[in-house]
């Protein structure tokens, strides 16, 4: 069986609207359940998301716990923003006139929003180091490298999509 480019981007585009709905759902989960346990029921801590559990911080210092899920929050809705952005390349993009200048804006946003995550993550991971030196230990993986690296390489990609399209420009411009 043969696959064709447009059967991937097809695929792609599948994907990434799923992949979209899900950050969505769960950003929208995370935010509800954790103005929940602050404001209406304290044990909701225990189990915020797919057992993520966070009452033991809740019970030993309520701002730690509120940092905490602020990052937690913060990352899960520019992950869904991201996702977001993707989707709608995968509405702009035309194969056979790729270099336009609203995709170059969306790479460009694309890596802005990653390396946003990128350092929002960083900032997020070491504050658990630090609360894990005074006796609170986070089981997340805030994942700070993979996104700077990904922003260092959509970055790049942008340049060359900026560059196709001035030298697209050109071509039309010559006669």
């Amino acid at each position: 069986m043969k696959i064709n480019t447009n059967r991937v981007l097809s695929i792609m585009k599948i994907i990434s609207r799923v992949v979209f709905i899900g950050l969505c759902i769960k950003t929208g989960v995370l935010l509800i359940t954790s103005l929940f346990s602050l404001f209406m029921n304290p044990e909701a801590a225990g189990n915020l998301y797919l057992g993520l559990d966070l009452s033991e911080m809740y019970a030993t210092n309520r701002w730690y716990y509120v940092n905490t899920l602020s990052f937690i929050v913060a990352l899960s809705a520019l992950k869904a923003y991201l996702f977001y952005l993707v989707t709608k390349i995968f509405l702009k993009f035309n194969l056979n006139h790729p270099f336009t200048p609203t995709v170059v804006s969306l790479i460009g946003k694309i890596s802005h929003i990653a390396l946003g995550i990128g350092v929002v993550a960083l900032i997020a991971q070491s504050y658990s180091e630090r609360l894990l030196h005074r006796g609170l230990e986070i089981d997340q993986n805030w994942g700070s490298e993979e996104f700077l690296f990904l922003a260092g390489i959509i970055f790049i990609i942008a340049l060359v999509f900026k560059r196709g399209v001035e030298i697209q420009l050109e071509n039309e411009l010559t006669i």
